[in-house]
């Protein structure tokens, strides 16, 4: 008896070190987060902005940040509850709840990444509020959404094509494709549109058909495949997302036209 009480003790002090490891080494991140709803809360947006990473930022200005807070309800912020924290080398993340002074609570994760040894806000990710038409996985947006994401890429790549530069198109991707890969070599990668004769933005009719996703691949993007039903032929294509800033950003392109 006296063994088994010794190994069931093993086990809850071994439980608990694991628990306060896990505090300790997100600490910085939590202390982020304190520090961003603590500038929101003061109606400065400014301030709240410094604990962005670089590419939330260069993504999402002062208006889109306020504009999603207001939206969200977080501008009446009045304290936060982290039930999942979780860290993997320079990258981590703080999944809870943010309470509001009216009572509310708005379910949310932020996303993180380590800039010059200091936690910067990647992401910021809020559940939908209100009637859901299907079962998802919280990190995987509803099917409406998936459908505006596809349309709303398939129609910047469509203006580039028309305007035979990808200026407009790398514009819109991520930031971290568009360090990647500059606007000289996104115009030598989808040049042989231009002479196609094709205008793509007749797409912005059509509804899309997006085959069913399971989820985010190991590396968090999000895999979109499908093809726009047109006559005679289908346009197929393959778009890859990564959440960065307040929302889904293009990382990846691939379109197939079928011109039999």
């Amino acid at each position: 008896m006296k063994k088994l009480l010794k190994i069931v003790l093993g086990i809850v002090v071994v439980f608990v070190l694991a628990i306060v490891v896990v505090f300790y080494f997100t600490a910085g991140m939590a202390g982020a987060a304190d520090e961003f709803f603590a500038s929101i809360k003061r109606q400065d947006i400014a301030a709240a902005r410094s604990y962005l990473s670089e590419d939330f930022k260069a993504s999402t200005d002062e208006a889109a940040l306020k504009d999603f807070l207001t939206r969200g309800a977080l501008l009446n912020f009045k304290e936060t509850s982290w039930s999942s924290r979780q860290i993997s080398g320079g990258r981590g993340e703080l999944e809870g709840e943010v309470i509001t002074e009216s009572g509310g609570v708005v379910p949310m994760k932020l996303l993180f990444v380590k800039e010059n040894g200091a936690w910067k806000i990647y992401g910021i990710q809020k559940l939908t509020a209100g009637l859901q038409t299907e079962q998802s996985s919280p990190n995987i947006p509803a099917k409406a959404d998936q459908v505006v994401l596809v349309k709303q890429a398939m129609h910047d790549f469509a203006v580039s094509v028309n305007d035979k530069s990808m200026e407009h198109f790398h514009r819109t991707v991520a930031q971290l494709w568009q360090r990647q890969f500059t606007l000289q070599k996104f115009d030598e990668a989808f040049g042989p549109f231009f002479d196609l004769g094709v205008d793509l933005t007749v797409l912005d009719g059509f509804e899309p058909s997006i085959e069913p996703v399971a989820g985010l691949d190991e590396n968090g993007v999000l895999i979109l495949q499908g093809y726009f039903p047109t006559q005679p032929s289908k346009v197929a294509f393959t778009q890859k997302f990564i959440y960065e800033g307040v929302g889904w950003k293009l990382v990846g392109f691939k379109i197939n036209i079928d011109q039999a």
